[in-house]
């Protein structure tokens, strides 16, 4: 038996329901800052740059996480790796150089709670279900899933995708049942979600962070020949075609905003934003 106090001083930190056994423990506002960062750390949270931590409930239950991800454990929890033989680890080793994620991820079973490193990225539960039992996602985007997940290797279907998608040769793909927790570089409000029902979704860039399995996705030309796709500014862009769910990050990059406002552009730094002097 034990008491938390995760849930007291609610003006520093509280805890956000999620989905599934997760949740997230959100920090309103650091107050473990110094004067010299103090006024960082004001705006910081102004503008819901926040330290978050996933916490799993089990209740005789199993999650997955990333590999170095945990940070506490509290109650009757075991954990145990995920390789089921020598095979299974080379199988494992092979799809984590290819897709960019670690190659064990470790099981935790039992009856308590696990609390996860903290995060400054946005947090995402995604059901499964809502994904008809498959989505892809983005190198690096996970962090844990319920046991009845299976995390498998998806393979682009044509090398087109693969070389002029931006999105490299394999992904992440998550299948079967239950919530995965996924770890954003933009939050939820200003993701676009796009259902399709037998349609298309073309869009310049690698925008899309996740989407169905049951989309099949190429690259193609904008317009009919390489010389009106050159004169329309846009050359190639991904498509998506099928039936399924897409999530997009529009704003996720702001590179072509600075510029065009003939802003600092030289102290731009990527999509973390924009310095000045």
């Amino acid at each position: 038996m034990f008491t938390t106090n995760f849930d007291i001083g609610e003006d520093v930190r509280k805890v956000i329901p999620g989905k599934g056994c997760f949740s997230v423990l959100e920090y309103e506002r650091d107050v473990s800052t110094d004067p010299g960062s103090a006024m960082t750390a004001y705006f910081a949270s102004k503008m819901n740059v926040k330290k978050r931590q996933v916490v799993a409930k089990l209740e005789n239950s199993s999650v997955i996480i990333q590999a170095g991800a945990m940070q506490m454990l509290l109650g009757d929890v075991n954990v145990k790796t995920d390789v089921k033989g020598a095979g299974d680890l080379m199988k494992k080793l092979i799809g984590s150089k290819v897709t960019g994620e670690t190659a064990i991820k470790p099981r935790y079973t039992g009856t308590g709670v696990v609390v996860m490193e903290p995060t400054y990225k946005y947090i995402l539960f995604e059901d499964l279900a809502d994904w008809n039992g498959s989505i892809v996602i983005e190198d690096g985007m996970f962090l844990a899933c319920e046991d009845t997940v299976d995390m498998k290797v998806a393979a682009r279907s044509s090398f087109s995708s693969a070389v002029l998608g931006s999105e490299g040769l394999f992904n992440t793909s998550l299948v079967g049942s239950g919530v995965a927790a996924l770890e954003s570089p933009v939050p939820q409000q200003e993701l676009i979600e796009i259902t399709l029902n037998d349609d298309v979704v073309k869009i310049d860039g690698n925008q899309a962070i996740a989407w169905s399995g049951s989309l099949k996705f190429t690259v193609e030309k904008m317009t009919g020949s390489f010389v009106g796709s050159a004169a329309s500014g846009e050359g190639f862009v991904n498509v998506y075609r099928g039936t399924g769910k897409i999530l997009i990050a529009p704003v996720r990059y702001n590179g072509g905003i600075v510029s065009a406002a003939g802003g600092n552009t030289g102290n731009y730094s990527g999509a973390a934003g924009v310095t000045g002097k």
